[in-house]
């Protein structure tokens, strides 16, 4: 069984950078396709990004595409999120998950305890 802990969240400044990282435990990290996922105040949780346990695909929201990267390192069992040009509707709790590549909550069965981001203007 694979269990996840998310880090690098924080507050930052419209524009900023962050980069989150999601540190998995279990030998069987590297069969898994990874995602993030992001939850703000009162909305459904939302796909931000997947990649696939080759690390040779990924895929990402409209909405974070050309501004977010997603990379996975399976040397160190753990997978990134670099988030770049920050704004504040990215303000939310970020989620990895493991499971499957899929734009879809139900096809993950691991999920992360979720790190803060929140975006100044």
């Amino acid at each position: 069984q694979v269990q996840l802990v998310e880090s690098g969240g924080g507050l930052v400044q419209a524009g900023g950078s962050l980069r989150l990282s999601c540190a998995a435990s279990g030998r069987t990290f590297s069969t898994y396709g990874m995602g993030w996922f992001r939850q703000a105040p009162g909305k459904e949780r939302e796909f931000v990004s997947a990649i696939s346990w080759s690390g040779g695909i990924t895929q990402y929201a409209d909405s974070v595409k050309g501004r977010f990267t997603i990379s996975r390192d399976k040397s160190k069992n753990t997978m990134y999120l670099q988030m770049n040009s920050l704004q504040p509707e990215d303000t939310a709790v970020y989620y990895c998950a493991a499971g499957g590549m899929s734009t879809r909550r139900l096809d993950y069965d691991i999920w992360g305890q979720g790190t803060q981001v929140t975006v100044s203007s």
